[in-house]
């Protein structure tokens, strides 16, 4: 049985008022500035916000699975749905063997989440927090007590059990986090955006942990911007944009999709529709995209295709603002399939 399954999983919120000019009258529609619970959403039809497009998914047991994609691709929805914070419009979601919508309670008790920004209690000192949050599931003290040291101890930050909170670093408190999932002994833990605002050496060091759990045969969810981190720890991604699954599949066959070619990125002074054809018609340009001042050419000369395109451009009148190479990747897969960038 799969670790987690999700079919035509689809969420939509109804999009708030604009908001009120002075003297009360309403402003022009748009799309709303925020979602509850800080969701971000992907379109707009008809006064509705789109979360989610009849998502599939399967994540099988003992799985390290990523989502990557966009502010507003539907990733936070998804593991919204999943962890039984957001309920969904239509379709199903399983996760542990149970349903998120007719049996919540199993799905909690069969999950771990480690969120995005550590939110422990700063009331309570760090065994305090583990065994506070065991005892929620219902684990006596006699067991949660060296379960809880263990796990500081497998974390690396045995030292601080008895530390406030506020005592530890951000990368101390993001492993508090990991064990406070990990407490109850979960059968997936999910991981929203992890490394978000470590250092590069902290950020290693949890490469590590996770590493670790996942050789014990856990299944791990997590969202990632950094593509790296999805390529070297995730044995698959899928890729969602929109609300709407693009590509699942390994890190490796998902490179070998990339489109060929060296993606050089090119920002203009002026709309870079004025010069796509141009630029296309060049020798060694196998592809190119206008979005905005944002030009980007997929080339099989490397570099050398620059030079011919800034011509182009200054031909015509545009300067040339920044340039950028990126090798075929995931990155290049991933511009290719959404229009834009990881940010």
């Amino acid at each position: 049985m799969p670790a987690i399954e999700t079919h035509a999983l689809r969420k939509v919120y109804p999009a708030p008022p604009p908001p009120k000019r002075r003297g009360g009258r309403s402003a022009s529609p748009g799309a709303p500035p925020g979602l509850p619970g800080g969701l971000s959403a992907p379109s707009v039809v008809r006064g509705e916000i789109v979360a989610l497009k009849g998502l599939d998914l399967e994540v099988r047991e003992g799985e390290f699975f990523g989502l990557l994609g966009p502010n507003g691709a539907g990733k936070t929805t998804t593991i919204g749905i999943l962890t039984t914070r957001v309920l969904p419009t239509s379709g199903t979601a399983i996760v542990g063997g149970a349903s998120v919508t007719t049996d919540a309670v199993r799905v909690r008790q069969r999950i771990g989440v480690v969120p995005q920004r550590p939110n422990p209690d700063r009331s309570l000192n760090v065994i305090e927090n583990l065994l506070y949050h065991a005892a929620y599931f219902g684990i006596p003290s006699s067991v949660s007590q060296p379960r809880a040291n263990a796990l500081l101890e497998q974390l690396g930050i045995a030292e601080k059990a008895y530390a406030k909170v506020d005592e530890m670093s951000g990368g101390q408190q993001q492993r508090l986090m990991i064990a406070r999932a990990l407490i109850h002994e979960p059968q997936v833990i999910f991981l929203d955006e992890p490394t978000v605002g470590l250092d590069p050496q902290t950020r290693l060091s949890l490469w590590e942990i996770l590493r670790q759990l996942h050789g014990e045969g856990r299944t791990i969810v997590m969202t990632t911007h950094y593509m790296d981190e999805a390529d070297k720890l995730c044995d698959r991604i899928a890729i969602v944009d929109r609300g709407e699954l693009l590509e699942l599949d390994t890190p490796a066959a998902l490179k070998q999709r990339a489109p060929g070619g060296t993606l050089v990125e090119i920002t203009l002074s002026g709309d870079a529709a004025a010069i796509i054809e141009s630029v296309r018609a060049l020798d060694g340009v196998l592809r190119a995209e206008a979005h905005g001042a944002v030009l980007r050419v997929f080339s099989d000369r490397g570099g050398r295709v620059i030079s011919p395109v800034i011509q182009v451009a200054e031909e015509q009148g545009t300067a040339v603002r920044n340039v950028s190479l990126t090798e075929p990747s995931l990155e290049t897969l991933f511009v290719s399939l959404t229009g834009r960038k990881l940010d």
